[in-house]
């Protein structure tokens, strides 16, 4: 069995210095393809670095809607440079997130069209994060409409009606261990309303360790076995054909082959 864990921030801390065993682990457990995520300048930077020294390992490259006050034109232009690196399969995270405002909304917005305007230009797909601000996030998206290569909402957390248009619009959505929560069966419904081609899976590491293993702190690429089961048991599945439908879905929407 071999899964793919298309999000992943393997240079945050505690994961980052002890890469090389967390990559081991996640291997014996049958997660053997990972993306790993920039946040900031120096998290892309580390990413890049960390991709160009592993097999099967790629990077998105982006900007959290969190930092977007401190985000600069040259850090844009930067942000440009790296993405078009052969080893960076996406654009983001980007997007906004109104729920906790650490950016103004404003340059939440405007950090978030700078990334669709890279996106369409060098045609990668883009990892979109959002919280609390659905509406905005898909009335900016339809401005992109027929530009962009590909579009997933990552940790994803819609209701029906939010799944219903992200859909047909084409988009991708992808789950993280909250689906297997115990109070989840809302975000469980959802899951069932998704078509394995347009469905993924993630840990979002070090968060949201899935159960049953909820406990363990910090979460990391091995224990999206768990998240995995849970999607196929949704979707009435055996695990081993699951794992194969939804990681070629992963490779065709990232553009690579692990």
């Amino acid at each position: 069995m071999h899964l793919i864990d298309t999000h992943a921030h393997l240079t945050y801390e505690p994961l980052a210095s002890q890469i090389d065993q967390v990559l081991s682990r996640s291997r014996a457990a049958g997660v053997t393809g990972w993306i790993t995520v920039g946040t900031s300048p120096q998290e892309n930077q580390a990413a890049l670095e960390q991709v160009g020294r592993t097999d099967n390992l790629w990077a998105a490259v982006g900007y959290h809607p969190h930092n977007a006050d401190q985000i600069t034109e040259a850090d844009l232009g930067l942000l440009e440079e790296i993405a078009a690196h052969p080893k960076v399969a996406a654009v983001g995270e980007t997007g906004l997130d109104y729920h906790y405002l650490h950016a103004g909304a404003e340059n939440q917005q405007r950090i978030f069209r700078a990334h669709l305007d890279i996106a369409a230009r060098i045609q990668k797909p883009v990892v979109i994060h959002n919280r609390q601000a659905f509406e905005e996030v898909m009335q900016i998206l339809d401005e992109y409409a027929g530009q962009l290569k590909g579009v997933v909402f990552h940790c994803y957390c819609g209701n029906p009606e939010q799944t219903r248009q992200v859909l047909e619009r084409g988009y991708h959505i992808s789950f993280t261990g909250i689906v297997t929560f115990k109070k989840a069966d809302d975000l469980r419904q959802t899951a069932r309303m998704a078509s394995l081609d347009r469905l993924m899976i993630e840990t979002d590491c070090p968060y949201l360790s899935p159960e049953p293993v909820r406990r363990i702190q910090p979460n990391e690429p091995a224990l999206l076995i768990h998240t995995a089961a849970k999607l196929a048991q949704i979707h009435n599945l055996p695990l081993d054909r699951f794992a194969e439908i939804v990681s070629k879905t992963s490779c065709q929407f990232f553009g690579v082959d692990f």
